[in-house]
């Protein structure tokens, strides 16, 4: 014969099967959980970086294309400095240097020109008289690209730069007048007063 199951115990068996149903989902998404291998995110930078590279600040000067300062890795040598200046010029006397000598911060290094041989000045170098006077400076109102190219601090680029100024305005009046050439500012000026003219 049928039992007769009263109303409250239907609903407390209900409630069983849905406690036991939650425990049994519980249980199965913590071991397909553990299953997963732990996925961990790339940091946006490296955690360590490597140390900056020791650097070196030297000045060149003298018979180089570009003189000026210069940064340079630790363990640098001469070679580097005089390369990182643009090469030497035509005139150097590399022989006088030591180009393997390591450089050291803050030093200045001097790239000689070669003596004039036979009495005579070194191409494109102003001379000077017995009393020490200039005799034949640079004219920056007709010298050539080549000829301002020599000298001191003045490479090919900033040559074209002053032909290019007194192409559009003019011979120069005054050598203070190369402070209106891009490039060129009141140290180089002073640097080049004695070695041109207008």
């Amino acid at each position: 014969m049928p039992i007769a199951v009263s109303r409250s115990t239907a609903v407390v068996g209900v409630c069983a099967a849905l406690a036991l149903l939650a425990l049994v989902g519980q249980r199965l998404a913590q071991a397909g959980a553990a299953s997963e291998p732990d996925v961990i995110a790339a940091p946006l930078e490296p955690v360590a970086a490597a140390p900056a590279r020791a650097v070196l600040v030297v000045h060149v000067v003298g018979e180089v294309r570009r003189p000026g300062l210069y940064w340079l890795r630790d363990g640098a040598r001469i070679a580097d400095a005089v390369r990182r200046a643009g090469g030497a010029r035509s005139r150097a006397d590399l022989a006088a240097l030591n180009l393997a000598a390591p450089l050291v911060d803050g030093v200045q290094v001097l790239v000689p020109a070669r003596p004039a041989s036979s009495g005579e000045a070194a191409p494109s170098q102003p001379t000077t008289s017995e009393g020490g006077a200039l005799d034949a400076p640079i004219s920056l109102s007709s010298a050539t690209i080549e000829e301002l190219d020599e000298l001191p601090g003045v490479g090919p680029i900033t040559a074209q730069k002053i032909v290019d100024y007194r192409t559009e305005h003019g011979p120069f009046g005054s050598v203070d007048d190369l402070d209106a050439v891009p490039g060129i500012g009141p140290t180089r000026i002073e640097q080049l007063r004695e070695l041109v003219t207008p």
